[in-house]
């Protein structure tokens, strides 16, 4: 039996003196407290009560006992609602951990935001080493991941945060010297830019999109950052955050290419560890990121 489950019967009935009055108190039955005194008995090998038919008196070592599990038992209980406090409330410390391309640029800005408006979370926020295997990041001491591929695993929550928006690009200098895009078939005659996690792009939505495998690429990167500035310098085609890219859209330094066809958005995922309640300060992140991209929309870009 649970020593717990024993200890607790038996510190009721030293303080209460009866096997019937301790039955009452845990509401159950006088028999199965008698018994789990027994057992506690049997388990430590000394005897612990006196019983006689009329009444039941501790020996010398049971009140030796009865006093130490009552304190371990109040300890335990102390400590758990002190744990349960701190699940509830939004402070303390909490790992983040993300892929560097996005971490430097939208998740970055709402991680920021967040450390601002909650001072007595202690935020450690790190860029890269998210592994493909989704719960990796619990072993390496990390709250929550944040990832951009839909994740299913049963070990994990997941939970989706936003909708990144992703736009083809090229500089106006490459443009000139190659062409435009008329149709996304074209990409197999132009040269790319290609993020090392992404070799396939797919363009258009539903039943109306396609996979292009990227068979030219003239400059590969981890970094979106880089990508953007490779195109920059007129490079190639690449696929790019819209909120990166935005500015150089604007200005002119980029343009979009196929601005007809729609580029999917990739959503950004919260995976955090198991667990039928989410910690409080896990909870309040993932409802302050969520807001903050609603309040803070990548900016739309004309064509």
């Amino acid at each position: 039996m649970d020593r717990m489950l024993l200890m607790r019967s038996f510190v009721i009935v030293a303080q209460l003196g009866s096997f019937s009055g301790a039955a009452r108190a845990l509401n159950s039955s006088g028999s199965l407290v008698s018994r789990h005194v027994a057992e506690l008995e049997r388990q430590i090998g000394v005897r612990l009560v006196n019983r006689t038919s009329r009444s039941v008196s501790l020996t010398e070592t049971g009140l030796r006992y009865s006093e130490f599990a009552a304190r371990i038992l109040a300890e335990i209980e102390t400590e758990e609602a002190l744990i349960g406090h701190l699940h509830d409330r939004a402070e303390g410390p909490l790992n983040v951990v993300c892929p560097k391309w996005i971490g430097s640029l939208d998740v970055g800005d709402a991680i920021a935001a967040f450390a601002a408006a909650h001072p007595k979370i202690a935020v450690r926020f790190e860029l890269g080493g998210v592994s493909e295997r989704t719960y990796d990041f619990l072993d390496s001491g990390f709250d929550v991941a944040l990832h951009t591929r839909d994740l299913r695993d049963s070990r994990v929550h997941l939970k989706k945060i936003a909708s990144l928006p992703f736009a083809l690009c090229a500089s106006e200098d490459y443009v000139k010297r190659r062409g435009a895009l008329d149709h996304p078939g074209d990409l197999a005659d132009h040269e790319c830019l290609v993020h090392v996690n992404e070799p396939v792009w797919r363009l258009g939505h539903g039943s109306n999109s396609s996979l292009h495998k990227i068979r030219n690429v003239a400059f590969s990167s981890n970094s979106y950052i880089a990508l953007q500035k490779a195109a920059l310098q007129g490079r190639g085609i690449a696929l790019l955050p819209q909120r990166s890219a935005h500015e150089d859209l604007v200005s002119g330094a980029l343009s979009l290419q196929l601005p007809q066809v729609p580029v999917p958005e990739r959503p950004l995922y919260a995976v955090y560890g198991p667990g039928q309640t989410v910690p409080r300060k896990i909870a309040t992140l993932l409802e302050f990121l969520a807001q903050w991209f609603k309040d803070n929309p990548s900016p739309a870009i004309r064509t």
